[in-house]
């Protein structure tokens, strides 16, 4: 059976697309999609999206599987993309100045609804949710279940990092440096994914305050490794830096393959991203 199939990217993290609406369950199996993630003999990608029928009164379902097999409950970049993805199957928002826009999407996910929305052919504004900050809900054995984790220290690699640790519906960890460039993130990035304090793994951020409305990150993807934008770690991270008092609400974040605008809302408490999402090409397997 061909599958036709549509590359994306977010920042340079990068998608393979399909349109999966005609059936509830993804047409290809994580085994496959390894395969088609693979630089070399595949693809090449960061992790496969299916865009599925909706459920629970949303418009889409969002699956994804990661390089590695793994599927994650939700991918801030890979949804940007999923929104541009559907737009461009149903024939809306073709033109630059289209007065289409903006064209909003309910999307249900594994970590909830998410609402993105286009604003422009490509940029898109997305409703991250409120950030879930207790150990239990990230999670985490770092302290008790009811507790945030902020600043506790961590041993990874035989140093003692302060971490803080903020789930968007996936877990992160995120730590405070003064020079990301400085990180060796090949092999330290594994070390604190599987850490035993993580039991579902978990996502690392290192996090360069510029200023308190500038950061820089560099991300370890729980699944992906490393990758040139995460946008939900970008989220997790900003609101890492408003509870430790290292930045403001509203910042740029920047990320190897580009900035984010993120913004955790003073008024209603949810986390909105801001970013690009392009269309690369598109092929048939």
């Amino acid at each position: 059976m061909a599958i036709e199939f549509t590359k994306y990217h977010g920042l340079g993290n990068d998608f393979i697309l399909i349109d999966n609406r005609s059936t509830s369950e993804p047409v290809i199996t994580p085994e496959q999609a390894v395969q088609l993630c693979d630089r070399h003999f595949g693809i090449g990608a960061d992790g496969v999206i299916f865009a599925l029928p909706g459920e629970n009164g949303t418009n889409y379902t969002m699956r994804i599987f990661n390089s590695d097999g793994s599927e994650p409950e939700m991918c801030g970049n890979g949804i940007r993309c999923l929104a541009s993805f559907l737009a461009d199957l149903e024939g809306l928002g073709t033109g630059k100045e289209s007065s289409q826009f903006p064209i909003t999407y309910r999307i249900h996910t594994l970590a909830g609804t998410i609402t993105p929305q286009l604003i422009s052919h490509e940029q898109v504004k997305v409703d991250m949710g409120l950030p879930r900050l207790l150990a239990g809900e990230i999670p985490t054995n770092l302290t008790s279940a009811q507790q945030k984790v902020i600043n506790q220290p961590l041993a990874v690699a035989g140093e003692t990092w302060e971490v803080t640790c903020v789930s968007m519906g996936n877990p992160h960890c995120i730590t405070f440096v003064e020079d990301v460039a400085a990180i060796p993130l090949e092999t330290i990035g594994p070390q604190f994914e599987h850490h035993p304090v993580f039991p579902q793994r978990t996502n690392t951020e290192f996090i360069q305050v510029v200023s308190r409305d500038y950061l820089k990150m560099r991300v370890w993807e729980r699944g992906a490794g490393i990758t040139l934008a995460c946008g939900t770690g970008a989220c997790a991270s900003l609101v890492a830096g408003v509870l430790t008092g290292k930045c403001d609400r509203l910042a740029t974040v920047e990320l190897p393959g580009g900035p984010l605008q993120i913004e955790w809302s003073e008024i209603d408490q949810r986390v909105y991203m801001t970013g690009p999402a392009k269309r690369v090409f598109t092929g048939k397997l």
